[in-house]
């Protein structure tokens, strides 16, 4: 029981009903009121229109004995006098619970006048051994011979509590009927909008059990909320798939980088160490600095998957950053201008130092570095370009440079050419500066990267 009134369906079959429920009670209990409050009017009405009946003719000096009002069995009348004693009344009315007289209204009446104001009360009267509710109203009247006189008049109220009982009947019977129906079909549309999420919930067990992040979970063909959330989720698992994977091809393509210089290495100190005036300490020394370099750029991208960013408060001069890293660089020429940004200057240095490398690794004989200012609709940016006089970089592969371990010329060797890191390092240090790192071809044919940073 705890579990199924902890789903949503049951709780928003439970605030439905309780929410109908206050409101029907509401609704029940005014009409009730409103139906009384109009019956007893009626009822005073015709109370009123007896009493002024009877008034009327005493106002002419009419004989008790000949008021016809006072036939009516349905509308038992008193008449009393100033004294409170009672001169005329109904036939068979045995006790009449009437108000008395009011002595200001007699003082202020002359001879055949009728107050014009009606004071009514509720009460009881005994007709013929057969006592019933009426409604009461008493009228002022002096009769020119006999003075200041109360005319009583009731009405009974039997037909308004007869209407009030049934009324409060069909409710008692109708409310639990209603309240019956909206907590069914409550249930009912609550499930049907709820089996989409069950469904996308049944989908992602599957998908944990399984670790296949290749599945995706069912989309409703609707527009509401529930689709929205089954196609942010598909969104969410296909990034989380790219994600895994792109993991999983650095670890598998940085093991394979690893494997080569470790072998290598290996090899030369099992040499070295039994025959040891062969040990090539030049190779061995080579193999270890690339290791360091690897392992380097390895932990680099490790922190910037991680969610590392830029120190916001630091300032770099990307002009004098750009001498600093070109200075004894052979073939590399620097025209720089001052241009600050916001971020880390040892990730911005390796960015630069990742763009020479590349530049001189394919360069025929000259570098040109460039730092510049530029203003653009959302505000000034530097921007540094490294171009080189070599064979450029085909279009179809400007894209395919950043990525992680990618080397274009297959042919080259892996002492030589580097891990194919340093291309994608830069790029991913770019986006964590909120820039960009992009390449085009020169106006000779060469190759231009140009790293674009925002100006703060």
């Amino acid at each position: 029981m705890r579990r199924r009134f902890g789903s949503v369906r049951a709780r928003a079959t439970l605030g439905a009903t309780l929410v109908v429920a206050v409101a029907l009670l509401a609704a029940g209990t005014a009409v009730l009121l409103s139906l009384r409050s109009s019956l007893t009017g009626q009822a005073g009405t015709q109370a009123e229109r007896s009493a002024r009946a009877v008034a009327a003719q005493l106002a002419v000096g009419t004989p008790y004995e000949d008021l016809s009002s006072l036939d009516d069995d349905e509308r038992p009348v008193r008449i009393v006098d100033a004294q409170g004693r009672q001169v005329a009344a109904s036939e068979d009315l045995e006790r009449i619970g009437c108000a008395g007289t009011d002595e200001d209204a007699e003082e202020d009446l002359g001879p055949g006048e009728i107050d014009d104001e009606t004071r009514f009360g509720d009460g009881s009267a005994t007709v013929d051994g057969e006592t019933a509710d009426y409604r009461f109203a008493a009228v002022e009247v002096r009769d020119p011979e006999k003075g200041p006189l109360t005319v009583c008049a009731g009405a009974p109220l039997e037909a308004e509590q007869s209407a009030v009982r049934t009324a409060l009947t069909a409710l008692l019977i109708g409310f639990p009927l209603l309240l019956a129906v909206v907590a069914g079909v409550t249930w009912l549309v609550t499930r049907r909008a709820l089996r989409p999420v069950e469904g996308i919930r049944r989908e992602m067990a599957a998908i944990t059990a399984s670790a296949d992040l290749a599945r995706r979970v069912p989309e409703p063909d609707t527009h509401d909320e529930v689709a929205r959330l089954a196609r942010t989720t598909n969104e969410t698992l296909a990034a989380l798939e790219t994600s895994v994977e792109r993991q999983r091809r650095f670890v598998a393509d940085a093991s394979h980088e690893l494997r080569s210089p470790l072998a290598s290495l290996r090899t030369q100190l099992e040499v070295g160490a039994a025959h040891p005036e062969l040990l090539d300490v030049a190779g061995a020394v080579e193999d270890t600095v690339r290791l360091q370099r690897l392992a380097a750029d390895l932990l680099l991208l490790a922190r910037l998957d991680a969610g590392e960013g830029p120190v916001a408060d630091a300032r770099v001069d990307l002009a004098a950053l750009a001498r600093e890293e070109a200075a004894g660089r052979a073939g590399v020429s620097v025209a720089a201008e001052a241009a600050e940004v916001a971020g880390s200057r040892g990730q911005l240095g390796r960015v630069l130092a990742n763009l020479l490398d590349n530049a001189q690794r394919h360069a025929r004989s000259a570098v040109t570095v460039t730092v510049r200012r530029e203003s653009a609709r959302e505000g000034p940016w530097a921007v540094v370009a490294v171009a080189d006089d070599g064979d450029g970089v085909p279009a179809a592969d400007r894209e395919r440079v950043f990525e992680r371990f990618v080397r274009l010329d297959a042919a080259r060797s892996r002492d030589e050419g580097g891990a194919g890191l340093g291309l994608a390092i830069a790029r991913d240090v770019a986006l964590r500066h909120g820039g960009t790192l992009t390449v085009r071809e020169t106006a000779e044919g060469g190759a231009l990267f140009e790293l674009r940073l925002p100006v703060p």
